[in-house]
């Protein structure tokens, strides 16, 4: 089907990435993640976790009725779910033969625990030579530190992120969640095994993908590299503020919210201006080295104008103004916002094991090939006879003599 042609109505999405298969063997988030974005669009995601333990993420967060998180359930989402202890030696064969089927590896583990196994990437593609393989480590493969551990917490601090999150007079903070470094990670371990497939239809060769958590953050840091090395500035926290735009802050309204406000550019300060009555702000800031130097008296004047209007107001007369302005949403507040109902970003499942569950709906949202939702995080092992059985061909005694040796 081309991709403008008309679906019948009724008819199944198109999944874009049907048919790409992927051996999930990473622990928590950052690595998993990326098979759950791979999995929203398509692909077949097989969890592979240690037998009778399984994944810590399945007790990490608040926990269900049956034993497992909602962030597994959320994030384990549309995964098969197979139990595998790649440490023994019949555990490494099932998995090399799963290898030679599969598309991508997914694994977190530290720098050399796959090559000791005889399953690291250069074992691996001897018996599959088209096999990606991300590889999401703390520092990476190299370097120094390669061997040390770290979360996304440690990435978040040797980033440099956490140094800039917090009041100017106050401690460096959490900068929002404090698995962060865990997701941005996945993300861009999603771009990068998306990248190696667009390069293997050119080469036919596989590859394997090399991140570090904290580089995974320290790359959206926008300008504190160039500008350290050009000039020598050292970016210090600011606490809500910006360090080359103002007003660009959270500001409180009269009735207790805080809302965000943000003007990039002049024509946008000129329409604030108006707005607050007071037009000939624009005139006396008219630029953003101008506003940047007024920084105090500017956030003054805004926080005075917005601390003196309700939040309705100051929403209502921000908007009709042109100004981009928000209010600082808690999660109650976004449960009761329509632009969230209106997008779906709040997806309403019934699970077998425990029930009604609200989980963040895929993004992004793409018009002909859209994200699938199957099912909710698995129990453990539940797809062992479907991947062993149907894709191995091991029948119910062998699987009954690999539970019982614990290999499964």
């Amino acid at each position: 089907m081309q991709a403008n042609e008309t679906r019948e109505e009724g008819a199944q999405p198109l999944e874009a990435l049907a048919g790409l298969r992927v051996l999930d063997i990473a622990t928590f988030v950052a690595a998993p993640f990326c098979g759950t974005i791979l999995a929203d669009f398509g692909a077949e995601v097989i969890k592979i976790e240690q037998p009778g333990a399984g994944d810590s993420l399945r007790q990490f967060g608040t926990p269900t009725e049956c034993g497992d998180s909602l962030v597994w359930m959320s994030e384990s989402r549309n995964k098969k779910t197979v139990t595998l202890d790649l440490r023994t030696p019949e555990g490494a064969a099932i998995f090399r033969r799963l290898a030679t089927q599969a598309d991508v590896v997914l694994e977190n583990f530290r720098p050399g625990t796959l090559e000791k196994w005889g399953l690291g990437y250069e074992d691996l593609k001897a018996l599959n030579p088209r096999l990606i393989m991300l590889r999401i480590t703390a520092y990476g493969q190299t370097g120094p530190k390669r061997n040390e551990p770290g979360f996304a917490r440690i990435a978040h601090a040797f980033s440099g992120l956490s140094d800039l999150a917090g009041e100017a007079d106050g401690p460096p903070v959490v900068p929002g969640s404090t698995s962060m470094a865990d997701y941005v990670s996945g993300m861009w371990g999603a771009i990068g095994i998306l990248t190696a497939l667009r390069a293997l239809e050119k080469t036919g060769e596989g590859q394997y993908i090399d991140i570090g958590l904290y580089e995974s953050v320290f790359r959206l840091l926008d300008e504190i590299a160039p500008a350290y090395a050009k000039f020598g500035v050292v970016r210090r926290r600011m606490g809500a503020d910006t360090i080359n735009v103002v007003p660009h802050s959270h500001y409180q309204t009269a009735s207790g919210e805080w809302v965000a406000l943000a003007c990039t550019n002049d024509r946008m300060f000129a329409r604030l201006a108006e707005v607050m009555g007071r037009p000939e702000l624009a005139t006396e800031y008219p630029s953003s080295t101008a506003r940047v130097a007024g920084r105090e008296r500017i956030n003054g004047l805004v926080g005075e104008w917005i601390g003196r209007h309700p939040l309705a107001q100051v929403l209502a007369l921000t908007r009709e103004g042109g100004v981009p302005c928000a209010q600082v949403y808690s999660i109650a507040d976004i449960f009761a916002d329509p632009q969230y109902a209106a997008r779906g970003n709040l997806m309403e499942v019934d699970d077998p094991r425990v029930g009604h569950l609200v989980l963040p709906a895929a993004v992004p949202h793409l018009s002909a090939t859209p994200a699938t939702f199957k099912h909710a995080g698995r129990a453990l092992g539940a797809d062992n006879r479907d991947v062993l059985g149907g894709l191995l061909g091991l029948d119910d005694g062998e699987l009954a003599a690999l539970a019982n040796a614990g290999v499964i």
